[in-house]
Formats: C-alpha cells, sequence, structure tokens
C-alpha cells in the first residue's frame, strides 16, 4: 500500500466521521427539543390533573362537612374551614361531635361521587389538645369499592369521648405526592451518549489507522527485504557462473588459473550457503526451535579471537584496528558459546561495514553485580532516534533507497537480540548520526 492510498484511506476515514457525527448531532438535537417539549406538555396536564384531583378532594370535604352539620343540626359558616396543608393532606376545622363509622361512611360516598379513586387516610382530632383520637386506613379496591384495611373497635370510653367532645378531621392520600420538575432527578443527556460513542469511534480510528500504517511498515521491509536478498544472492551466483564458464570454455588453462577458478566457486557457494542459513535460523529462532547448548568458557577469550580474525580477514587491506579494553574480573560464564560468538561477531561486522572512514571498534568488558557487560563501540555512520527503535525488528535496516552499497539481510540484529533475551540477558544501544554507535550486552555469569 502506497503513501497516496494510505492517505486516501485516512481522509475517507475523517470525512465519514464527520459526516456521522453531523448527523449524530442534528439528531440528538432535535430529541432534545422534542424531549423537552414533551416534558412541558407533560408538567401542564399533571399541573392540570393535580389542580383538578384538588378541587374535588376540597369540594367532596366540604360536602361532607355539611352533612355531618345537618345530622347534627347545627349551622355554621364552612368558608375557609376545608384547608390543604399540602400537596396531600387536607384538613376541616369542623368543631363538632364525630363518629367514625358516619366520617367513614360519608367520606367513601363522597370520594366516589367526585371520581376520586385513592387509597387515602383519615383521622379525628381533639380540637383542644390538638391530638388524634382515631384513624383508619381505607383503601380502593377498584369497581368503586373502598375497603377498611384495620377495622378498629371502639370502646365504650373512646365513644363517650366522641359523643361529648368537639373535634376536626383531617385526610391525607399516601399514594398521592406533589412531584415538581425540581425534585426529578436529572437523567444523562443524550450529549453525553454522543460523547462516549465519539469517543469509542475515533479511539477504533486511531488504532484502525496504527494497525494500516504498521502494515504499511511491514509491506515496506518486506519488499527492502527482498530486494536485498536477490542483490545478496545475485552477486555470488553471477561470480559462480562466470567461473564455470571460464572453466568449461579454457582449453589451454593452466593448473594456477584452474585453482583460482575452483576456490572463487568454492568460496561463493560457501557464502550462498551461509545466507541460506542464516535465513533459515531465523525461521527457527522465529518458531522458538533454536536450542541451546550451556557451557561453560572465557568471554575474553572469544573476543580476542573475534578480533584476531577480523583484523586479518577485513581489516588487513583498509586498515582500521579493534582496541581491547578487557576490565571484568569475573569473565567465565555458563551461556551458549557457539550464539555468543555469533553475536560478537554480528556486532563487529556491522562496526566494520557501516562506516565511510576508517574502521576504529572498541570492545570493553567490564562486571555489574553478578553479570558481565560486553560494550562495542564504533566510529561508524551512526543511526538516526527515527530508525533506532527499530533496528531490532526483523528485515529492518536503516532506509537507504535503491543503493545496496552495503551486504546485508536486516537479520544480523534481530538474531543478536533474540538470542541475547533466550540466555536471560539485555542488550542496548545509544547511537548518533556521523559520529557512531555503542552496543552494550549485559549477561549473567550463570546462565
Amino acid at each position: 500500500m502506497n503513501n497516496f492510498k494510505v492517505k486516501t484511506v485516512i481522509f475517507l476515514g475523517i470525512f465519514s466521521i464527520f459526516c456521522v457525527l453531523t448527523i449524530q448531532f442534528f439528531w440528538v438535537k432535535k430529541n432534545i427539543e422534542y424531549q423537552n417539549t414533551n416534558i412541558k406538555i407533560q408538567n401542564f396536564q399533571d399541573s392540570l390533573n393535580f389542580k383538578q384531583f384538588n378541587e374535588n378532594v376540597s369540594l367532596a370535604l366540604k360536602n361532607v362537612a355539611t352533612e355531618i352539620q345537618r345530622i347534627n343540626k347545627q349551622k355554621s359558616d364552612l368558608y375557609g374551614k376545608v384547608k390543604q396543608q399540602s400537596s396531600n393532606y387536607f384538613t376541616v376545622e369542623l368543631e363538632d361531635t364525630l363518629h367514625p363509622y358516619l366520617l367513614e361512611s360519608l367520606l367513601k360516598s363522597e370520594f366516589y361521587n367526585q371520581n376520586i379513586k385513592d387509597d387515602f387516610r383519615y383521622g379525628i382530632y381533639d380540637c383542644f389538645t390538638d391530638s388524634i383520637i382515631y384513624g383508619d386506613f381505607i383503601k380502593f379496591k377498584g369497581d368503586s369499592v373502598f375497603v377498611i384495611e384495620n377495622n378498629k373497635n371502639i370502646d365504650g370510653k373512646l365513644q363517650n369521648k366522641l359523643d361529648t367532645d368537639v373535634h376536626y378531621f383531617a385526610v391525607s392520600f399516601p399514594n398521592r405526592q406533589n412531584y415538581s420538575i425540581e425534585n426529578v432527578p436529572e437523567n444523562v443527556t443524550p450529549w453525553y451518549y454522543m460523547f462516549a460513542i465519539l469517543l469509542f469511534i475515533l479511539a477504533y480510528f486511531v488504532y484502525t489507522v496504527l494497525i494500516i500504517l504498521r502494515q504499511k511498515k511491514l509491506s515496506d521491509i518486506k519488499n527492502d527485504f527482498i530486494n536485498n536478498m536477490t542483490h545478496e544472492l545475485k552477486t555470488p551466483i553471477s561470480t559462480i557462473r562466470l567461473s564455470s564458464e571460464a572453466l568449461l570454455n579454457g582449453t589451454n588453462n593452466s593448473p594456477e588459473k584452474l585453482e583460482r577458478f575452483a576456490s572463487i566457486i568454492y568460496k561463493e557457494n560457501k557464502r550462498l550457503e551461509q545466507q541460506v542459513e542464516r535465513v533459515l535460523n531465523m525461521a527457527k529462532l522465529d518458531k522458538g526451535e533454536v536450542k541451546l547448548k550451556i557451557s561453560t568458557f572465557d568471554v575474553h577469550e572469544i573476543i580476542e579471537e573475534a578480533k584476531d580474525n577480523l583484523e586479518f580477514n577485513q581489516l588487513d587491506e583498509g586498515g582500521g584496528g579493534i582496541e581491547l579494553d578487557l576490565k571484568a574480573n569475573h569473565f567465565i560464564i555458563q551461556s551458549d558459546m557457539v550464539h555468543f560468538t555469533n553475536v560478537i561477531y554480528n556486532l563487529l561486522d556491522n562496526a566494520i561495514k557501516y562506516t565511510d572512514k576508517v574502521p576504529q571498534i572498541k570492545i570493553s568488558t567490564y562486571n555489574v553485580k553478578h553479570k558481565i557487560a560486553i560494550q562495542i563501540k564504533d566510529n561508524g555512520n551512526g543511526i538516526s532516534k527515527d530508525n533506532l527503535r527499530f533496528i531490532f525488528d526483523k528485515f529492518y535496516r536503516v532506509p537507504t533507497g535503491n543503493l545496496h552499497d552495503v551486504k546485508g539481510f536486516g537479520l544480523g540484529l534481530f538474531y543478536v537480540k533474540s538470542i541475547i533475551e533466550q540466555l536471560n540477558g539485555t542488550v542496548q544501544v545509544k547511537s548518533h548520526l556521523g559520529v557512531g554507535s555503542e552496543f552494550t550486552i549485559l549477561l549473567p555469569l550463570n546462565n
């Protein structure tokens, strides 16, 4: 996937999210306006119903009081005697004798006439002490039938008090309360849901973009690896072909030429074998099929042998050198000697290859607690900060365009890191572009 396609996908994703959010915004806005309108209408209707209920109750209680006065043959002005103390509590200042059964009968009859179908509780109070004398709860069962929940008996002493003292009565409706809009708990508005959806969509979009960019990076690394592999395999194959043609076409070749051509074919064939073996080893390492053979060996001895070998084979013609600063007091370790040797050779080989100057390499060792540190410092080209965090990735090579002046598949540092971690160690790198790089390996003495 090229850069244009990636940018197109990102642009279309952003545009799609913008369209969805725009539609969502207007939908939520219209929905809130519709809800507010419905709430206003509902509040208005509730207010009318509440007002109508209060008027019906007041009228019923006034009729009850009038009927009680008629039965008791008393006449007094009832104006202002029926009072609403709260949203569901009413009092009637009758100042007359009351009998509970008569009051119950009148209340049920008048509530039925006024179409009041709520459970109610009534109480008879002493006008002088303002204390309740008698009370009961009456439940509406349906079909306009009121049922007394607790049928209390009236003894002689209470009957005498009801017949002689003056009283007033009160009625309350427990199931009816005056809910105002301020008392209703505020629900979560749709805006919160919209913001939550927005965050989820953005998180998903960012995750998708990261996956796309990662796949693009892997695709670029794959293409770079194929190009490098093609270049690496093509060179020895061409050399072998030319040498073979020279052997086939040369009838008067001297023994020295024959030996030279045979040596070239052997070396290039060996080089091909090593390249193929390196790729196969990477596949085994990636699958976890590499088996470590732990043995005890001298780290300084391995480093000194690597120094002598590389100075003879690679630094002899072009110059340069490897300086040793082996200060570790404990340098005998238990580890895999073959893979450890390969790690040292990989790092030294990179230090020699990736430089435009005369290679100057310094290898230092020192002890850190129960570990040994091996530090390899060079004066090479260095690595930029942008590329430094990718150098241990498989197949990754610092981009050089179509220039293939340095041989390799981008497997060396991946191998180094993988092996060191399997040996319970760590590898760190510091690098400055144009100055050089410094790799530090930390391994336990006893593995």
